[in-house]
């Protein structure tokens, strides 16, 4: 078995070792420029167009992390980078779901009980109890409902908050209350008082968080970004907090990474910024389910984690 690997950041030596170690019987190298030589799998991140471009040999392309959005975005900018009739293959879960949820309910929770503007008061020396939400009216909006939307719809569910999910096609989830289509998107953003949005960053998905979006929640809801910063039209977010029609926001993901050190998201009380850490790839998980699927497409079987690349997820 024939092994191509590619990650533009200093953690491949480490990944490299891990498959070296899980696979002690296949040829793996690190792809360099230039290399055309015969492979059976590629597995990547982020890996340039020359790598893939003309590659017919290649049973499978394995995709280091849950979201392909990038690897897509070489497809739609140069047809032909990805090899036809060749699967391309995302990581399903490998532990990113209990984290997501951990991440989401953190939000929600603070948000529920009024620690961020306890937050504030304390930057102000005010001593005042609030009133925290009424749990049984913040409805809280999960955008997206694959494996991580999912896991985190049910985990916010549990600490009795009205939960809704919207998904591209129709899903029953149990105590979930599931919209699903063009048809029902504004019936699920109504009245919402805090959307996460788990969408997969797509054509039809890019500035889905705009302002006729937050305009059709509740007075004063809160949102949380965990997907892509693609999904968010910047200006809009902060007009938005502005206005009052949103009264904070957690981010995760944006539209550059590392966030510039001039972005007025930074200068913003009412936002919360992490870098990109909502839900890390484990690499041990990641390489068993990797070298899991190699031998079954090794054995002629089908696997799990296949991409529609017409669809983008």
């Amino acid at each position: 078995m024939k092994i191509l690997f590619y990650m533009p950041h200093a953690d491949a030596a480490s990944w490299l070792h891990d498959f070296a170690r899980a696979l002690p019987e296949a040829n793996l190298r690190e792809w360099q420029p230039g290399d055309t030589a015969p492979a059976d799998f590629a597995v990547v991140w982020r890996p340039p167009r020359e790598m893939l471009a003309g590659r017919d040999d290649l049973r499978a392309i394995f995709n280091l992390g849950a979201g392909v959005d990038a690897i897509l975005a070489l497809e739609h900018d140069a047809p032909g980078t990805l090899p036809r009739r060749t699967p391309l293959i995302r990581l399903e879960d490998t532990g990113m779901a209990p984290q997501m949820a951990e991440y989401v309910a953190h939000a929600a929770l603070r948000y529920l009980r009024r620690f961020d503007d306890y937050q504030t008061q304390q930057s102000e020396r005010r001593w005042q109890v609030l009133d925290a939400h009424p749990r049984d009216t913040f409805t809280v909006g999960v955008l997206g409902l694959g494996v991580l939307g999912a896991h985190v719809a049910k985990t916010l569910a549990a600490f009795g908050m009205p939960v809704r999910g919207y998904s591209r096609s129709a899903r029953q989830i149990g105590g979930i209350t599931t919209f699903a289509g063009d048809a029902q998107f504004d019936a699920f953003l109504d009245g919402v008082k805090l959307l996460v949005n788990l969408l997969p960053h797509t054509p039809d998905t890019q500035d889905v968080l705009n302002a006729q979006t937050f305009s059709k929640l509740a007075k004063g809801a809160y949102l949380v970004n965990v997907a892509r910063g693609g999904h968010l039209v910047e200006q809009d977010l902060l007009d938005a907090l502005a206005s009052g029609q949103l009264s904070a926001a957690t981010l995760d993901v944006f539209r550059e990474e590392p966030l510039p050190a001039d972005h007025p998201f930074w200068r913003e009380p009412r936002i919360t910024v992490t870098p990109h850490v909502s839900a890390l790839t484990l690499r041990e998980e990641s390489v068993v389910q990797v070298t899991r699927k190699m031998a079954a497409l090794m054995r002629g079987e089908t696997v799990s984690g296949v991409v529609d690349v017409e669809r983008g997820y």
